[in-house]
């Protein structure tokens, strides 16, 4: 959410765009029941546990060592209100005050001509189907090869990151700089 919106802001510094399990909600849409746990989840949990919030979102089993890295930012909970109040910033209800913000980037990715690709997980139950709604509304992602990841969670880059990497640069490559 926080990068299409950086994009929509500043359209002319940017090439192409990939996006994976994102959206852009504005509250006009149901975001669904895992969405919602997971915000309850963030405001009444006494004890935050960021890396297993990580580990909920993956379909791989993520080593000792990584779910330490997460956690490592975070050395009591009073460092983790960033983590807890991100969930609440996304809009669910049309009169949200961040809702105008979503709309209008909406109005400048409606527009966006230039290579946009979706490199989506088949097992993300958060922002599954999102994938559809931007090849639908954003004209840049005619003609490209939009992949659904298999055996991907929502946290992509934990469970398929060789292969969202590979995709990655092979859309680089097909897509060069404008000179």
């Amino acid at each position: 959410m926080i990068g299409l919106r950086l994009v929509a802001a500043h359209p002319d510094k940017f090439e192409r765009v990939a996006a994976g399990n994102t959206m852009l909600p504005t509250g006009d849409h149901d975001p669904g029941e895992g969405f919602r746990k997971w915000q309850k989840f963030s405001q009444e949990t006494p004890q935050f546990n960021v890396a297993g919030t990580i580990k909920s979102g993956t379909t791989t089993t993520l080593s000792q060592a990584v779910l330490d890295a997460y956690d490592a930012p975070f050395p009591d909970e009073s460092y983790k209100e960033g983590a807890r109040q991100f969930p609440i910033l996304v809009p669910t209800t049309p009169d949200d005050p961040a809702s105008e913000n979503n709309r209008a980037a909406w109005g400048v990715l409606s527009k966006w001509n230039k290579p946009f690709i979706t490199l989506f997980s088949d097992s993300d139950p958060v922002t599954g189907g999102g994938d559809r709604i931007m090849q639908k509304l954003i004209p840049g992602t005619k003609g490209q090869n939009h992949t659904t990841i298999t055996n991907g969670g929502h946290f992509l880059q934990e469970d398929q990151g060789e292969t969202l990497a590979e995709l990655l640069l092979k859309f680089i490559n097909d897509n060069p700089k404008a000179q």
